[in-house]
């Protein structure tokens, strides 16, 4: 915990100024919104049948999967809007109840429960004494929390990043007169964006990106098996 509230970083105005300019998404956020935007993708696309298909199947799969992910790219916004919210309240319930305990000890309690568990071991009593003063230091935190720019930002990222992950799988039925080249196509540019998940995955795991990689394209086609198969 740090001298401010986490509101910023959550997305949410924060009681004292925060001169940090974090990015809207951490690089696992984006990684997660992209193999969800691929895992709906792949679900329409996987279901047209190449033998039979004709131009009006390829459109209906194609104004499915854009308007699917269009859904669930603002779906997912509203979601992360109302994790920043959620975040930013428990921030200020915790800032009160450091500020308002009947002692010194309760206070360190509560600031050690907010803290990432390897932080929080590496503290002494001292420090912990010291963030408490500046947590008393700090003005009244809002009774009502609100969204900054930052969080607005997330839920556009979030939005984007679901939603455009549907159009490079998509573009050769586009461009391409026949399904099935066309269909070998996307299938070879979802295979490739899902080897590329799994390795920035990997890189922010401390996995083996090659690795983690293939692993993403093996789970990508189990997932996208399993939610075909389940009607999804």
């Amino acid at each position: 915990m740090t001298t401010q509230l986490k509101g910023t970083e959550s997305g949410v105005a924060s009681v004292a100024p925060d001169r940090r300019i974090p990015r809207p998404l951490e690089q696992i956020d984006r990684v997660s919104e992209v193999l969800f935007g691929l895992i709906m993708v792949l679900t329409f696309t996987g279901s047209l049948s190449v033998a039979e298909a004709g131009r009006d199947d390829v459109r209906t799969m194609l104004i499915g999967a854009l308007g699917c992910n269009l859904a669930w790219g603002i779906i997912d916004g509203i979601l992360y809007l109302m994790g920043c919210l959620a975040e930013s309240a428990r921030d200020i319930r915790t800032v009160r109840s450091v500020r308002e305990a009947a002692s010194a000890e309760q206070a360190h309690r509560l600031i050690v429960e907010a803290l990432p568990t390897t932080i929080a071991a590496a503290m002494c009593a001292a420090e912990l004494e010291i963030v408490r003063q500046r947590l008393k230091e700090l003005p009244d935190p809002p009774r009502r929390v609100r969204l900054n720019r930052t969080g607005w930002l997330g839920a556009l990222s979030v939005f984007l990043w679901v939603f455009l992950s549907t159009f490079p799988v998509v573009i050769p039925f586009l461009v391409m007169s026949s399904a099935g080249p066309a269909m070998r196509v996307s299938n070879a540019i979802a295979l490739a964006m899902l080897f590329m998940t799994g390795y920035a995955f990997g890189r922010c795991a401390g996995r083996q990106p090659w690795l983690a990689g293939i692993g993403m394209v093996g789970l990508g086609g189990v997932l996208v098996g399993l939610t075909i198969a389940l009607g999804g």
